[in-house]
């Protein structure tokens, strides 16, 4: 799993400056979590892995380079940064 993160945070490192590697392994783990606790609280049955892993890779694609300014805007996000290290 540690591989599937790492992978997708220097995909999302290399398309936003603004972030540190840190903080792009920290909006992987976010992006993973809330997808598959939305799922599972609208009562979907688990697709596994790839399905999150593929969900995770266009959100990257689409909001990647503008990540950093969601945190700024969101409380939930902007908080959970902070306890990993600083924002830029």
């Amino acid at each position: 799993m540690n591989e599937i993160y790492q992978r997708l945070a220097e995909t999302l490192y290399k398309q936003n400056e603004h972030l540190t590697m840190e903080e792009a392994l920290t909006w992987v783990e976010l992006l993973w979590e809330d997808f598959e606790t939305t799922r599972a609280k609208a009562g979907r049955e688990y697709e596994g892995k790839k399905v999150t892993e593929q969900i995770v890779t266009q959100w990257i694609q689409n909001y990647g380079p503008r990540l950093h300014e969601f945190a700024a805007t969101n409380s939930k996000y902007k908080k959970m940064l902070e306890k990993k290290g600083d924002l830029h």
